[in-house]
């Protein structure tokens, strides 16, 4: 297993420019790098990591792996795309089409630049949390979600849709582009639904459950359509309690369908929950990490959505400076 850092960081600029990111990241020990686009639901919250207004061309993609290994550093995964890439496949929309067109371009420009592994989700409404943090040990501040917050949130898109409805989409657009992505050498996971829960602002939340990610690896049975692991979201899920969490890492990590791992803890499963310190929430990341030892995972282990201690930066750097201390020790003690 290898250690990585994962941070969003796009072309219209960041509180930290990418190649400081990518310096710290060296500096810390990592040798993986997952860059990530996010588009949340305000015309404002765009970032991706390359230009484009409906897809990614080939020469911006090799200019960003090249960037880089410049440091020193692998680039293991792109995770998402800008949901306007996508939102009409997700939703079954008129231009779905003309979405699955260009996501195919992109996909094989991703790979043909020397990417090996692209990551995104399928939630059209993106991730949601509670409107203020909650505080945690000497006044941290930490991200929480309880749903009694959100079940009277406007329609996100315009009217309710049925997990039917999008589980047709989702098994229409895995048969196509699952086929793609073996063709190019390249593999493909989804994100879990976070928050884990049914139903928000009208959109249903598909992979919310075990069941839900079973379904999932059965639509094609293929090493291209796999998980991006957020354990911190899997561990959120109702089913993730007791042995919950264990039993899905054992689980899909035997089928050699983990990608990568967003090492990271919750208070607890289900809602409502907080995102704690790496070694203070219900999972036991020791034997977490002993469990994908067994299977034979050997991807990248990143840390994700660390708590805000006093005089941190907006991105994190104590946090996850503190998350990436832990989880080298942890490999440096399983590696012996």
């Amino acid at each position: 297993m290898r250690l990585g850092f994962n941070f969003v960081n796009g072309t219209k600029g960041s509180d930290t420019p990418l190649d400081e990111l990518l310096t710290f990241s060296a500096q810390y020990g990592a040798t993986d790098i997952v860059l990530q686009s996010y588009t949340g639901m305000g015309v404002g919250e765009k970032w991706a990591v390359v230009p484009g207004d409906e897809r990614w061309d080939l020469k911006d993609l090799e200019a960003l792996r090249k960037r880089v290994e410049s440091h020193g550093l692998h680039l293991e995964a792109l995770e998402n795309v800008p949901s306007a890439f996508y939102d009409q496949i997700m939703l079954g929309g008129p231009k779905r089409d003309e979405q699955i067109e260009n996501m195919i371009h992109t996909v094989r420009n991703i790979a043909r630049a020397g990417i090996p592994i692209f990551g995104y989700n399928w939630m059209p409404s993106g991730v949601w949390r509670n409107a203020e943090n909650s505080s945690h040990r000497a006044g941290t501040k930490v991200t929480a979600y309880d749903h009694s917050q959100h079940t009277d949130h406007e329609l996100t898109h315009g009217r309710e849709y049925s997990a039917e409805e999008l589980w047709a989409n989702l098994e229409y657009w895995i048969k196509i582009i699952t086929p793609v992505a073996e063709e190019e050498g390249i593999r493909i996971g989804i994100h879990p639904a976070d928050p884990p829960v049914d139903s928000v602002g009208g959109i249903p939340r598909l992979l919310n459950s075990f069941a839900g990610y079973k379904r999932l690896i059965e639509i094609v049975d293929s090493p291209s359509n796999a998980i991006e692991f957020c354990q911190g979201t899997f561990s959120e899920m109702a089913d993730a309690e007791g042995e919950g969490i264990y039993d899905m890492i054992r689980y899909f990590g035997e089928r050699k369908k983990i990608l990568y791992v967003h090492f990271r803890n919750v208070s607890n499963g289900g809602e409502p929950f907080v995102e704690e310190f790496i070694n203070t929430g219900h999972v036991d990341m020791v034997r977490a990490l002993k469990i994908y030892k067994e299977v034979g995972f050997d991807g990248v282990l990143v840390n994700d959505h660390v708590p805000v201690t006093d005089g941190d930066s907006n991105w994190g750097h104590r946090g996850r400076a503190y998350a990436n201390g832990y989880i080298q020790a942890l490999l440096d003690v399983f590696d012996d």
